[in-house]
Order: C-alpha cells, then sequence, then structure tokens
C-alpha cells in the first residue's frame, strides 16, 4: 500500500498514481478511496465553487477486478447520466481522458451520504448521532417522507425513460438536513432495458436490499425488480431494513402494506411496475404532507 498526500488530504492506494491535474479543479479536501468498484472520488473546491471527482484509472485497495473493466464501466456511465438528468440526480458537468483513466467531473451536493461505511461501522450507522443515516432516521416524519418520496420520483422517471436500477441502495443517496434536499449519486450501472444476471449471488448490489433474482443465476432483472428494490429502501428508511415487520415500521399500516407487497419473493406478487407502485405511495403518503 502506498499513501499519497494531496493538498494535505492522505490517499491510500495500491500503486502510486499521479493527480497532479486535480489541481485545475482546485483545493482537495475530501478523499473517497475506500469503495470496491474500481473508483476514487474527490472533493475540490476553486474558491467560488466545489466539484465532486469521479475517476477510474488508479488501483485501489478495495477493488478486486480488472482496471480496465472500471474504466470501462465509467466511461459508459457518461450516456447513462446523461439520458437520466433529473432535478433529483447529482449533475454531471464534463468528463475526459486522463492519465490511464476516466475521470467524471460533477457539481458539488451539500450533505452526506446515507451509508458512509468509510466512518461508521454497521453499529455506529444505526447508533452515533452523527451517523448521516441515524440523523435521516430521526427526523420528523414529513421531512422523511419527502425524502423517500424524491427517491421513488426519481426511479419512476428511471422507468420512464426505459431503464433498469443496478445496485440501488442507501449508499446512492445524499442527504442535505439543512436545507432538507434529496440527491441521488451513484447510477453508474444503470441499464437500458432489462439485464440477466449472470453471475449469480456475485450480481452487483447489497444483500440488504437485493431482491431473489440479483442472487439467482439466470433471471431476468427489470422494472419488477426495482419495484423490490425501493421497497427495501423503504424498510431501510422508515422500518426495520432486513426485519420487515410491522413492529420495526415507523410510518403508518398503508404505507407498510404498499412496502410489503414491492418486497415481495415473487415478482407476479409485486406491484407490476415502479409507476404503479409509486402512485399508490404517493397517495397514501399525502397523509404525513
Amino acid at each position: 500500500m502506498v499513501r499519497i498526500l494531496l493538498d494535505e488530504v492522505e490517499i491510500n492506494l495500491k500503486e502510486k498514481e499521479d493527480f497532479s491535474w486535480l489541481k485545475n479543479y482546485g483545493k482537495v479536501f475530501c478523499v473517497f478511496d475506500q469503495q470496491d468498484s474500481g473508483n476514487i472520488c474527490f472533493g475540490v473546491d476553486d474558491e467560488e465553487n466545489k466539484k465532486f471527482i469521479k475517476y477510474a484509472g488508479a488501483k485501489t485497495i478495495n477493488y478486486k477486478g480488472d482496471l480496465e473493466e472500471a474504466i470501462n464501466r465509467l466511461k459508459k456511465s457518461v450516456k447513462i447520466y446523461e439520458d437520466l438528468q433529473h432535478d433529483n440526480l447529482i449533475k454531471l458537468i464534463e468528463h475526459f481522458q486522463i492519465n490511464n483513466g476516466y475521470a467524471l467531473i460533477f457539481e458539488w451536493v451539500n450533505g452526506d451520504n446515507l451509508h458512509p461505511h468509510w466512518k461508521f461501522n454497521t453499529y455506529e450507522k444505526h447508533n452515533n448521532i452523527n451517523s448521516p443515516y441515524f440523523k435521516h432516521k430521526h427526523m420528523n416524519m414529513k421531512n422523511r417522507i419527502e425524502s423517500i418520496n424524491k427517491i421513488f420520483e426519481f426511479h419512476k422517471y428511471v422507468e420512464e425513460k426505459g431503464y433498469v436500477a443496478i445496485d440501488l441502495y442507501d449508499g446512492s443517496i445524499m442527504y442535505d438536513d439543512k436545507n432538507h434536499v434529496t440527491k441521488i449519486c451513484d447510477i453508474d450501472l444503470y441499464n437500458k432495458g432489462y439485464l440477466v444476471n449472470e453471475t449469480g449471488e456475485e450480481f452487483w448490489g447489497s444483500k440488504r436490499f437485493k431482491s431473489p433474482e440479483e442472487k439467482t443465476k439466470s433471471m431476468i432483472i427489470d422494472n419488477k425488480t426495482n419495484v423490490y428494490n425501493l421497497g427495501a429502501l423503504a424498510f431501510g428508511l422508515l422500518g426495520g431494513e432486513l426485519d420487515r415487520s410491522f413492529e420495526k415500521w415507523e410510518a403508518d399500516e398503508k404505507l407498510y402494506n404498499i412496502a410489503l407487497k414491492a418486497v415481495s419473493e415473487k415478482k407476479e406478487d409485486r406491484y407490476n411496475s415502479v409507476l404503479d407502485f409509486y402512485n399508490d405511495w404517493i397517495r397514501e403518503s399525502k397523509n404525513y404532507m
């Protein structure tokens, strides 16, 4: 492992990498180098604007895959961000090849990731008052529902555009608890049209949010899969996550039944589309507005 110091911010990598090009965007004030995606991310500040920079090409500590695959995934994600531009999605500004890798430059989003595994372990995430997840779970119900509705609204749009969300979990969400703004921050793997799970249990995604088909080889990943993901997300933010009992649920019974239907093990028992799920959820969530 090598340690690199950029503007007093320490980076840990498997091998040395030249990041001098970051100076064109300002001073590095934070780094995210613990992901297992093959990407390394930076917050930079030029004293007028902050930006979020995602780069594939460096040999990060936790990535076990092929580096070229990580670079190609990031390149392909450009069209996804362009196709799915939305108020609830972080905004891509530019992208380019640099050194042996590829970089995407985004507008900076104020707020915190709801699954900052690099700062909080599982226990701390749920119990530390400084954890963004803990803060989100302890807001008033109106703000919590509004935040969740923004996530669901974006994924209704994803379906309208013919895309399927891949690797959707609480680590895909940023929340600004001062201004009550929710943004989706990671859609790199979203796919145009349905796809087949060719890797079985190793398919992309958090075990806490994955549907049965995302754990089973040769199964179809489609909009009904996303219905499950959104229902699981509702249980993550309003209930007991994998404990989907009503006792752990913090909203009313009508919303509970909607989320429970969404996470049905059998596809045929779920909502037929994200739109159907969204319409039911929005209708019942108005009680909290």
